[in-house]
């Protein structure tokens, strides 16, 4: 009797160390990837503190022109912040429209096509972007800098005069933007869905129309989520190199606001993509101090995204 009642007890204590054993490998293995994520990251800056130093003491031909790095860098960083940004006012609208379309107003027969082929963005390589923006929406953008410009000239931003190819900084920002959209709209959509349904219901039952609980019940709940998903978006239009390096026809490291004209800012990816391959000496430097800036812009950005969301999740 007493082997009989011994006997199925040890399976639970056998499976209960089996199961702390797992949770203990899993665990490791977690902590592991997280310091090895960690430990990348960290290399790459140490990387490029110790080569993008020395390019300090750059001036002149090294520093391509410029009395100095801060002289090259900071224009660069412009043009960098102000595409980013136009591409960001471009997709806000695109993105929280489209994601609201497909969480809450087309049927599901309809909204889940629309998510997969809006995710399917995400998918296509940077090149092909800039191939289109060449081929296709830069000569279609023209005759738009044309109106711009002359019904909106008094603007510094529609100054002009207007550039023929439409190879312009604002051809680059609609690119950039049509790039961020997939993971901004896959962000908010599931940022819209965790609207609890009694809150919506709620609204409904009082009789608020569709929009009415959509601004009441919706995006205040989503707030918070919507400005890190817009910032993540932004972090991700600050980084692209290949389709602006290709679209946009830079005319060095200059700071101009006119954004239709063919003088445009160039970006700090776009400047070391085009350099970088006749770059020697301390002129090699002077692009990986470049690369420095943009790594601590992007970083920035990125941390206050995720923070926002953090502080989101912990208030809902």
């Amino acid at each position: 009797m007493t082997t009989a009642i011994q006997e199925p007890l040890q399976e639970p204590q056998e499976r209960a160390r089996t199961t702390r054993v797992g949770d203990a490998v899993f665990s490791r293995t977690a902590l592991g990837a997280a310091l090895l994520v960690v430990g990348m990251l960290a290399g790459v800056a140490v990387f490029l503190v110790a080569q993008g130093l020395p390019a300090l003491e750059a001036s002149g031909e090294q520093a391509y022109g410029k009395p100095s790095v801060w002289s090259l860098v900071g224009p660069l960083l412009f043009g960098t912040v102000l595409s980013s940004v136009l591409a960001l006012v471009i997709v806000t609208p695109l993105a929280i429209g489209l994601a609201l379309v497909i969480s809450l107003y087309a049927p599901r027969r309809v909204a889940k096509p629309v998510g997969y082929l809006v995710d399917l963005l995400a998918a296509v390589p940077s090149v092909v972007f800039g191939l289109w923006g060449i081929a296709v929406l830069a000569p279609r953008l023209v005759p738009v800098y044309e109106w711009l410009n002359s019904w909106f000239g008094w603007i510094p931003l529609f100054g002009g005069p207007v550039s023929s190819s439409g190879r312009t900084l604002l051809t680059a920002s609609v690119v950039l933007a049509l790039m961020a959209l997939p993971i901004v709209t896959a962000i908010l959509r599931e940022i819209f869905a965790q609207t609890p349904t009694m809150h919506e219901e709620a609204a409904l039952a009082l009789g608020a129309t569709r929009w009415e609980m959509i601004r009441m019940a919706v995006l205040p709940y989503a707030r918070s989520g919507i400005v890190a998903a817009l910032l993540l978006g932004l972090g991700r239009a600050l980084g692209e190199t290949m389709a602006v390096a290709m679209v946009l026809s830079a005319t060095g490291a200059i700071v101009s606001f006119d954004v239709i004209s063919s003088a445009n800012s160039n970006t700090i990816a776009a400047s070391i993509a085009n350099n970088y391959a006749n770059a020697a000496g301390l002129k090699i430097n002077v692009l990986i101090f470049a690369g420095l800036a943009l790594f601590v812009l992007t970083f920035v950005v990125n941390f206050l995204g995720r923070y926002i969301a953090t502080r989101g999740q912990v208030k809902a």
